[in-house]
């Protein structure tokens, strides 16, 4: 950081974590995250007001001779990174099994780095860091929509007593590639049912959200009487 910066060369630095932090934002907004393109934006400009604050205190620094006090400009800095977990601790989201918003809290942090580096007048690092971070958020959601996950559900079918029995449908299911991790059966004499629980997982893309061509002929089958799959 220079000592003494000029207003031309601050208004710089602030303008380039605007446009930064707004693209990235946007990125996020039209992905329907939590937190979008006004977060992003003053979380990225907050950052780069603080360092270019610190830079303003630099003349400042130092211990004088009567006194005991030594100030720390690069304190604030490093407050403003610690403080940033709360705002990315609240965008994480837990439901059952399934956590989100991870990705977002990862953006808010790293949004915070890129502007502290244009807030220092660091600006080539700051166009490689906003580089970098475009290239993660959009190349590899094209990468991670064409590679294969594991995938979680639960499976639950009601079927007539003398019906569909479990090793049928434990056929079905494995022939379509799932694998059973947990399974449990009622029995209803009373109503003529039982109701069969499977707990499964295989490996299928994240863009993959409709019914499993397996499940359906499931629910199609003789002697069902409710189906219900819940992704987890």
């Amino acid at each position: 950081m220079p000592l003494y910066p000029t207003w031309t060369d601050l208004l710089l630095r602030l303008a380039l974590a605007t446009l930064a932090g707004a693209i990235i934002g946007w990125n996020r907004s039209s992905h329907g995250r939590p937190a979008g393109l006004r977060t992003h934006l003053l979380v990225c400009l907050a950052a780069a007001f603080s360092m270019v604050l610190a830079n303003l205190l630099l003349p400042t620094t130092g211990k004088a001779d009567d006194s005991f006090i030594r100030m720390d400009v690069m304190r604030l800095p490093l407050g403003i990174l610690s403080g940033i977990g709360f705002i990315g601790g609240g965008a994480i989201l837990q439901r059952g099994d399934l956590v989100m918003g991870v990705t977002t809290a990862a953006t808010l942090w790293f949004v915070t780095v890129m502007g502290l580096c244009f807030g220092a007048g660091e600006l080539v690092l700051g166009g490689i860091a906003f580089a970098a971070g475009l290239a993660v958020l959009s190349g590899l959601k094209w990468l991670e929509d064409r590679v294969k996950h594991e995938r979680k559900a639960r499976l639950s079918l009601t079927v007539e007593q003398d019906r569909l029995g479990a090793c049928d449908i434990e056929t079905v299911l494995a022939q379509a590639g799932f694998r059973i991790v947990t399974s449990s059966i009622t029995v209803q004499p009373a109503a003529g049912q039982r109701t069969l629980r499977y707990d499964l997982r295989w490996r299928g893309y994240l863009g993959d959200n409709g019914l499993p061509s397996a499940v359906d002929r499931l629910f199609a089958a003789p002697g069902v009487q409710e189906g219900v799959w819940t992704p987890r």
